[in-house]
């Protein structure tokens, strides 16, 4: 059972050097680089940053725990799974020093992070059981032959993970990588690497055979790009923006073409129907766009409401967003933290502005809160036409748009006016129109009646540049796994 709930406010930050080979070192250029509490904005710690030399040493360390005969390739698949059930424990144990991290770096709300940790934990179980039913088929070919096929690791994965969610994508990315039989590297985004480190050391604890999994903080432009253009490198799976995502694409096809996934950005619909249970598509819908900051890829930021009800929801909803605490994670009842640095805070304002020159109605917020940290107030938008820039872009901070529409044929069109497709959603008390919504609209993941479920057994991914294939589940196995078809002569003995 895990440990209740209990925060700390100051943790003590234990490790800020990179993990490599089983080791705790410094960077070859010795450069550290600062991370710092969005809340405030003071600075938490100094941390090794790696760079291409560091991306060398690791990928070799990778390299060599991959290789046939290594201690980590002679391992039973049942035994990976009990290394990957081992880890789930010691994520589960240390759930309250792993949140207390994760929100201070981040700035999310405590119990947040914990709930989280809790989740990550269980993402982990979920691989440990898959790691023994990865299997191939017999094949009934023609002729007088024997055909098998074996799924077979893909070899050294680079796993690049955000800063939004540390802890659950950290899950995701190592349960599927080394359920397979791949060797990892780790790149935490460099906003947020405390938690990743921690968990480093929980990898070494188990007993993980040196260079199975390493953990290198540093920069997207100088560590993530070697990575991605490492030629010894022959996976990397990605969580982030779409303009990085086309950069790791490129720099795959202009080294060895190494397999990519990528989970990239969102603009979801959300649509509420007349006919729709009122209080709870207003629950999920304010609570799906204020949490995390808004700093959400699924967050439903284009709110799409039937005439019938439009007014009433409007005022309803502007209600809810007047009652979100914005503070500091470790306050009591705090909903909102802040977004996660200057430029993540600069950039969500500009955008609010940009809504109010174009013409659409800020009926609450749209202003910095407080004085210090990086915190904007929970804002709301009316009139936003489908043209206009907040109704396009990816804005990632607390700023909902509610759109009028009148028929399914019509909001589908429009939900499906968009360059992404990771996620949507409809609430409707009718069936039919739950399911033809579903079928027409271009996304990954839809939610009937609720929104932002994800469970381990559920793929999850885009469509569109939303992302390119899909984690959880057991889809997300064949992004790590090669398919060998071996042919086998059985000449007839008449």
């Amino acid at each position: 059972m895990a440990p209740a709930p209990k925060s700390t406010a100051n943790p003590q930050i234990k490790y800020t050097k990179l993990f490599i080979n089983n080791e705790w070192v410094d960077s070859v250029s010795g450069k550290k680089f600062q991370t710092v509490n969005p809340s405030n904005e003071k600075v938490i710690a100094e941390i090794s940053e790696a760079d291409k030399a560091d991306v060398d040493i690791a990928v070799k360390a990778a390299r060599a725990a991959f290789e046939r005969g290594s201690t980590w390739r002679n391992l039973d698949a049942s035994a990976r799974g009990r290394l990957l059930y081992k880890l789930a424990d010691l994520v589960e144990e240390n759930v309250n020093e792993i949140a207390s991290l994760e929100s201070l770096d981040n700035g999310k709300p405590f119990i947040n992070s914990y709930y989280q940790t809790l989740d990550a934990a269980n993402f982990l179980r979920y691989y440990a059981g898959c790691a023994d039913k990865i299997h191939g088929k017999t094949i009934p070919s023609d002729g007088k032959e024997f055909t098998l096929t074996r799924k077979e690791p893909v070899g050294v994965v680079g796993v690049i993970i955000p800063w939004n969610y540390p802890i659950i994508l950290l899950s995701f990315k190592l349960g599927m990588a080394l359920a397979s039989g791949c060797t990892v590297i780790v790149k935490p985004a460099e906003q947020t690497p405390l938690t990743a480190l921690y968990v480093a050391s929980l990898v070494k604890e188990v007993g993980f055979p040196a260079g199975v999994v390493n953990f290198l903080s540093g920069f997207g432009p100088t560590a993530g790009a070697a990575i991605s253009s490492h030629s010894n490198i022959d996976k990397v799976s990605f969580t982030g923006s779409t303009s990085v995502g086309k950069c790791i694409l490129e720099a795959s096809a202009k080294s060895n073409l190494k397999k990519v996934s990528l989970e990239l950005g969102g603009k979801s619909p959300l649509v509420v129907f007349n006919d729709a249970n009122l209080e709870l598509a207003l629950k999920y819908a304010a609570d799906a766009l204020f949490v995390n900051a808004g700093q959400t890829c699924i967050a439903p930021t284009r709110l799409f409401v039937q005439s019938g009800i439009y007014d009433k929801f409007v005022k309803r909803y502007v209600e809810l967003a007047s009652k979100v605490k914005v503070g500091d994670a470790f306050e009591p009842d705090v909903f909102q933290g802040p977004q996660i640095d200057t430029t993540g805070f600069k950039k969500v304002l500009s955008l609010i502005e940009t809504g109010k020159k174009e013409g659409a109605k800020c009926e609450i917020g749209g202003k910095r809160h407080g004085n210090i940290g990086y915190f904007v107030e929970p804002t709301v938008f009316t009139n936003v036409t489908d043209d206009m820039t907040i109704a396009k872009e990816e804005i990632f901070g607390p700023v909902q748009s509610i759109f009028k529409f009148e028929t399914l044929d019509e909001v589908l069109k429009r939900a499906n006016d968009t360059t992404y497709g990771l996620s949507a959603g409809v609430f409707t008390e009718n069936l039919n129109v739950a399911l033809e919504f579903s079928k027409g609209v271009q996304a990954g993941t839809i939610w009937v009646n609720q929104w932002g479920v994800i469970h381990p057994q559920t793929p999850f991914g885009g469509y569109k540049m939303s992302g390119l294939g899909r984690e959880l589940g057991v889809d997300s196995l064949e992004e790590y796994l090669e398919t060998k078809t071996i042919n086998i002569s059985v000449p007839s003995n008449h």
